[in-house]
Order: structure tokens, then sequence, then C-alpha cells
């Protein structure tokens, strides 16, 4: 696909972006590489191809899940200026 210097211009209004004119040129040379790569990489066939959510097949390590610290709620619910049934109050801020 061979992007023309119009469609450069409207991709970087709709992107607002500010580009120079004299870089428009280079810009829908490589935006036109992408889209051509986009192309290529589309037209393979990945139907047996298995998704994976990681390039590495690896396992992450995990620390134990065990309770470090105590319970201090109440502690810090005196100290916090609004509470109400155990939850903090905060000032709206959406209108």
């Amino acid at each position: 696909m061979s992007l023309k210097a119009d469609d450069v211009k409207k991709i970087a209004h709709l992107a607002r972006l500010n580009i120079n004119e004299s870089d428009i040129d280079d810009y829908a040379t490589n935006l036109s590489s992408i889209l051509d790569l986009v192309e290529q990489m589309n037209s393979i066939d990945t139907s047996n191809v298995t998704p994976m959510a990681h390039p590495q097949d690896l396992a992450q390590r995990l620390r134990p899940d065990e309770v470090l610290e105590e319970n201090q709620r109440e502690r810090f619910q005196k100290i916090a200026p609004a509470t109400e049934n155990g939850l903090y109050l905060v000032p709206k801020v959406i209108e």
C-alpha cells in the first residue's frame, strides 16, 4: 500500500500531530513500508499456530501468600478525616 502526501496529512490531522511539510514524503515512505509489512504478515496462514500469552514459556516464581502485617484498619480509620460504616469518605470529584 502506497500512501500519498494527502493521506499523511489526514493521518497527522486525525492524530493531532503537527508535521513539517518537508517531512511528509519521508513519513509517507515509512508508513507505506509499515503497512506493507502488516499486509505481508496478514497473508501468512496461522490457523495451526497456538496463541501464546507470552513469547517465553516460563513459569513465574511466586512467593508464598502469607500475612506479614497485622490488621491496622481501626487505627487508620481513627486518623482518617471522614469514615462511615468502615469506609473512607472522600470528596466527590466527578460531577
